[in-house]
């Protein structure tokens, strides 16, 4: 069993041991009815955060996420239609993961790369941010802008990756690009008549049992992207208006 409170504690306590500081914030949805988290970590100290790269962290746990965590895989059943032990929702594994959107952003403080350099800087924050995640599957530098004099200049070098976790697939983490259908486990019963009759039990991923080790990893990639931005942006930013 794994509740949100569970998940954001766990994300939490594995941001904190490593070394991040951590600002979590939830709350609810009243028109989705989701739980919604999202979490500023940065290194450092807090008086300096707006001189450092910083990412926040952000996911939504809905209804079905609730259903499962209360009542495992019959939950899904329940959610539908009265349990069945054959039902094909007890033994599927095609539920959306937990999506984790990671927003990176660091100011720029007034310098201003040149349109050549700006690109080069974003090409090059990519490929060293993709290489220090193992857990994303999707890596998007950007910058936003801000008018000034009349003239548009870069104001904050973004970064959006995003993470899945498949929390309620049967295989955990090893089933997150699994295509193939994932046999139940069975038992053999005898019924009323004296013959036997084979069970297909639902399926249980347990994922309080794994999720702590990838959430740390998580965390692991997020110091060592913020570690890349410092990196990527100091030696390229010696322009200025």
């Amino acid at each position: 069993m794994l509740t949100f409170e569970d998940l954001t504690g766990l994300f939490i306590k594995a941001a904190r041991d490593l070394g991040l500081v951590a600002h979590p914030e939830s709350w609810l949805n009243t028109r989705s009815l989701e739980r919604e988290f999202t979490c500023t970590c940065h290194t450092g100290s807090c008086d300096d955060v707006e001189q450092q790269s910083s990412c926040v962290v952000s996911f939504s746990w809905g209804v079905l996420d609730t259903a499962l965590s209360t009542d495992g895989p019959a939950g899904v059943c329940e959610f539908f239609h009265e349990v069945e032990q054959d039902c094909a929702h007890l033994h599927t594994s095609a539920i959306p993961p937990l999506i984790l959107d990671l927003s990176y952003t660091l100011v720029l403080h007034g310098v201003a790369p040149s349109e050549e350099t700006l690109l080069s800087l974003a090409q090059m924050l990519k490929l060293q941010a993709s290489e220090q995640s193992r857990r994303t599957i999707e890596t998007r530098p950007g910058v936003s802008m801000i008018l000034r004099d009349n003239r548009l200049y870069p104001d904050v070098l973004t970064l959006q990756q995003r993470v899945e976790i498949p929390i309620w697939h049967p295989l955990g983490m090893r089933g997150l690009h699994e295509d193939q259908p994932v046999p139940g486990k069975s038992i053999l019963l005898q019924v009323e008549d004296g013959g036997l009759e084979q069970i297909v039990l639902p399926d249980d991923p347990q994922p309080e049992e794994w999720l702590p080790g990838v959430l740390v990893e998580v965390c692991q990639d997020i110091m060592q992207v913020l570690a890349a931005l410092e990196t990527a942006v100091c030696p390229n930013t010696s322009d200025r208006p």
